[in-house]
């Protein structure tokens, strides 16, 4: 065979050479391995005790309800019914012991997130009204005349 037929061929063996000897030393040792073995997928056995002690943020609407049963019935029966609680207050990880209260997100840029007009017809976000940024109160946080809890007027 000509050489530059092996040429390339002697490339692509090098370059699978060189990422089998980068995973032995990149790669974790426990990294793909099971109960029973090998197993695929992105699973490393040494980092399961490091995820089940990870403290979780992110608490859920049920977690506010315990304490703020009337604010949680408000917002159930508004629009607003579909956002958690937590994505205007922030996360509740140790709330109400730290922090004992919580920051209120109340820039407008806040509220585009949804309101802002989107242009494609088969997304279930148009069922939410838009407002037009330039011309709707420009200067004016949105919590000065709507009630996040309550969003009409």
């Amino acid at each position: 065979m000509k050489s530059y037929v092996l040429r390339p061929l002697y490339v692509v063996i090098a370059f699978v050479c060189i990422i089998l000897l980068a995973r032995v030393f990149v790669v974790p040792k426990d990294f793909g391995i099971g109960e029973r073995g090998f197993m695929y997928g992105w699973h490393r056995k040494g980092a399961e005790d490091f995820w089940r002690n990870f403290k979780v943020k992110y608490q859920t609407r049920e977690y506010c309800e315990g304490c703020h049963a009337q604010k949680y019935e408000t917002i159930m029966a508004s629009p607003h019914a579909i956002i958690q609680c937590e994505n205007c207050h922030g996360p509740a990880v140790d709330h109400p012991v730290k922090p004992e209260k919580l920051t209120i997100d109340r820039r407008r840029d806040l509220c585009l997130r949804c309101h802002a007009y989107l242009p494609y017809p088969t997304s279930g976000r148009r069922v939410i009204p838009p407002i037009n940024n330039d011309e709707h109160y420009p200067d004016t946080e949105c919590v000065q005349c709507h009630n996040p809890h309550s969003p009409g007027f």
